[in-house]
């Protein structure tokens, strides 16, 4: 707890002036001013997590965090719970979609098994099992209060160390059968919305899997009653080991003032979570790509965030942040690489401001 409480109250805001500062170099390139658009803001709001105009992102990385879901024994999935297991060694042997595009990127994935219900013994993995799985929520609560701080405070340390490691941009992952069910429970707790708004088909389920699964997650809302002005309340009762420690990674990045990406639903309702503990880390958070979960705009909307890319997925992991890494690093290099008007020996006289056109 002691972990948990002092990152919550030791994330500062976006540094002004550097965001200012910045601004005023991008206007002074050697471009019609406002021209490349949001990469423009993108770099400004790095700036205003890191202090600085120049950022160098050689070591990045996405913390994936892999646990199962009690609530699978309600048939909330089309995946057999075996699957996480699989998956959560598959991303140790490099196969999987976040691991391809990933190394695409260059950038690393540390995989933790927070809470994956097998005995699970793998070169590379880093263990920090909680419990073997959280309870079914649609019986009572997923987890204590004290496991869902646990898990949230392993997500600060993970960003801690690999900080510590020379890490300065950060995506989050996650793999765990039966997650879009929590997910969508915690969005639908914060924000009051209906599981017809909130819940998608997730991996995919026919018309009556996808309604039993709605009424599973609504009843889950109905047994355990979360606070949504308790975001630890909420991850306790209808959350999961991979979404508080997603939520904790979140907290880390922002306490540490290193950007995080937010991959799709699931991330988002982690993020969302983080978001309710302290608004201020919006300010350190990157959104990756537009998931086609339903409950992804919602908790964007929330936050007051929008993805940067749209590309119809789905697939978690941690997917989209590879994707975003290129573009953030893209805003970096136009920052700190592009000559300026002078160094070009380019006039000024003759530009307007487009972004006000």
């Amino acid at each position: 707890m002691k972990l948990f409480e002092k990152t919550r109250t030791g994330i500062k805001p976006a540094c002004e002036d550097s965001m200012r500062e910045a601004a005023e170099r991008l206007d002074k390139l050697a471009k019609p001013i406002g021209s490349l658009g949001k990469l423009e803001d993108l770099a400004v709001k790095i700036s205003g997590m890191t202090g600085k105009q120049n950022n160098s992102f050689e070591k990045k990385v996405t913390i994936i965090m892999a646990a199962d879901n009690g609530v699978v024994e309600e048939g909330v999935s089309a995946c057999p719970q075996a699957v996480t297991t699989i998956q959560t060694v598959n991303f140790l042997k490099g196969v999987t979609g976040v691991c391809v595009l990933s190394k695409h990127a260059g950038a690393d994935i540390r995989v933790v098994d927070i809470g994956v219900a097998s005995d699970l013994v793998y070169p590379g993995l880093i263990s920090r099992k909680i419990r073997k799985g959280t309870s079914n929520m649609a019986k009572g609560p997923a987890m204590t209060r004290e496991e869902a701080v646990k898990a949230i405070e392993t997500g600060i340390e993970m960003v801690s160390q690999l900080v510590g490691e020379g890490y300065s941009l950060f995506g989050t992952g996650e793999m765990g059968i039966g997650n879009t069910s929590t997910s969508s429970a915690v969005a639908m707790a914060f924000l009051g919305c209906s599981a017809e708004d909130a819940v998608g088909k997730g991996a995919g389920l026919t018309e009556e899997g996808y309604s039993s699964k709605k009424s599973v997650i609504e009843r889950a809302i109905s047994v355990n009653k979360p606070d949504p002005k308790d975001p630890v309340d909420v991850l306790s009762k209808v959350g999961g080991f991979d979404i508080a420690g997603m939520t904790g990674c979140f907290l880390g990045a922002a306490y540490h003032r290193v950007p995080i990406v937010i991959d799709g639903f699931i991330s988002a309702s982690a993020a969302l979570a983080a978001f309710r503990i302290n608004p201020l880390v919006k300010d350190f958070m990157i959104p990756s790509h537009c998931s086609e979960e339903p409950g992804y705009k919602l908790a964007m909307s929330e936050i007051g965030l929008k993805p940067m890319l749209d590309l119809n997925m789905r697939l978690g992991e941690g997917s989209g942040c590879p994707l975003a890494f290129n573009i953030i690093e893209a805003a970096e290099v136009v920052i700190s690489e592009m000559a300026t008007l002078e160094d070009a020996m380019i006039g000024s006289d003759f530009l307007v401001d487009i972004r006000e056109k």
